[in-house]
């Protein structure tokens, strides 16, 4: 590859400088997305095209010198094969017609045939050839927990009242949820890596909603489940392909995670690095974790919050860093304080290499 030094920072290999990537980073902030978007008539017939999810997932690549590409995608789609009906609608977001809410609506639950997704794993293979070796491509899946609770609310929600009932009621049934929809998401990220996927992230969006001991039984668990089925494709398959956990709010479970086996761990803003560094030993790569919002701020404000954060962590080199955002850029970013923000961490991160 003519860049590698986001999977050799996932392994914990020497590199020369900090690599960086955007969760996110195609999307609506974009002027070129947004075309891309409004000619393909929707978001889903964009995701569902891999001819434009590959057009889209460049964009970010050819103005921004970034270390990795991410494959433009949702995390909903495994549960769309599931036969829910997903739509998205406009200022409401994503919605299931078909929520998962009876004990009957579990029992129909199947993982669904992989060929259904057939135009994701086309995307993949299409977009690792237009890369021709410039960087790496992430493959990403919603955990279990994220989908499953989509699936039972329907929709996004602030309380979880739908899935929380059924966890603390009929938890049964919710582990049923949890083990189809864990199946279903092994399955899914196996077939991005057999399409080209050089890392994979598993994006738990919503487990730190959970209570603790629930995060564990709950979250992490299937989250495992995944990563122990991905583990044993690769070993059949005589391959390696870093994987990434991130819990949006989960920095009281680190230890825990470490645990699980994942080679890096995703960290929001409200941990810090060098903290999360002793907790884990440098047993895993660690990527984050800056603020979004901070993005908001002038160019000298972002550079200088991008130095702490790469001063939090340390020595480039010493445990892995991936320098990202702590969740996803927001669409009203500017698009040159995220260029200001990737050559800062590039030339500030090159000065503390050992």
């Amino acid at each position: 590859m003519m860049n590698d030094t986001f999977l050799r920072a996932l392994l914990r290999q020497k590199c020369e400088y900090t690599p960086i990537w955007l969760m996110r980073q195609a999307g609506r902030y974009l002027p070129e997305y947004r075309a891309t978007r409004e000619k393909a008539g929707s978001f889903l017939k964009l995701a569902m095209n891999p001819d434009l999810a590959c057009e889209v997932t460049l964009q970010p690549i050819e103005r921004f010198n970034l270390d990795a590409a991410i494959l433009f995608s949702d995390i909903l789609m495994v549960p769309d094969a599931m036969g829910l009906g997903l739509e998205f609608v406009t200022g409401e977001g994503p919605q299931f017609a078909n929520p998962v809410q009876s004990e009957e609506d579990v029992n129909r639950l199947r993982v669904p045939d992989m060929e259904s997704l057939n135009y994701v794993f086309d995307s993949v293979r299409l977009i690792r050839k237009e890369l021709d070796g410039r960087v790496p491509l992430i493959g990403f899946a919603g955990s279990p927990w994220t989908i499953a609770c989509y699936m039972v609310e329907g929709r996004g929600s602030k309380e979880y009242r739908q899935i929380k009932s059924m966890m603390y009621s009929r938890p049964d049934l919710m582990h049923r949820v949890l083990d189809i929809s864990a199946q279903a998401t092994a399955k899914y990220l196996i077939e991005q890596m057999r399409a080209g996927a050089q890392a994979l992230m598993i994006f738990d969006s919503w487990g730190g909603v959970l209570a603790h001991g629930y995060y564990q039984e709950s979250s992490l668990k299937y989250m495992k489940q995944v990563l122990d089925a991905l583990r044993e494709a690769m070993v059949a398959e005589g391959t390696k392909v870093p994987v990434i956990a991130f819990t949006k709010g989960g920095g009281l479970w680190l230890e825990d995670m470490v645990v699980a086996g994942f080679d890096a761990l995703g960290l929001d803003w409200t941990v810090s690095l060098s903290e999360a560094r002793k907790r884990v030993e440098d047993k895993v790569a660690l990527q984050g974790n800056l603020d979004p919002m901070a993005l908001f701020a002038d160019e000298k404000s972002v550079r200088s919050q991008a130095r702490k954060i790469l001063d939090d962590f340390g020595s480039v080199g010493f445990g892995g860093h991936i320098f990202n955002l702590g969740h996803g850029i927001s669409q009203f970013t500017d698009t040159e304080i995220v260029a200001a923000l990737v050559d800062e961490v590039h030339e500030y991160s090159k000065s503390k290499h050992l």
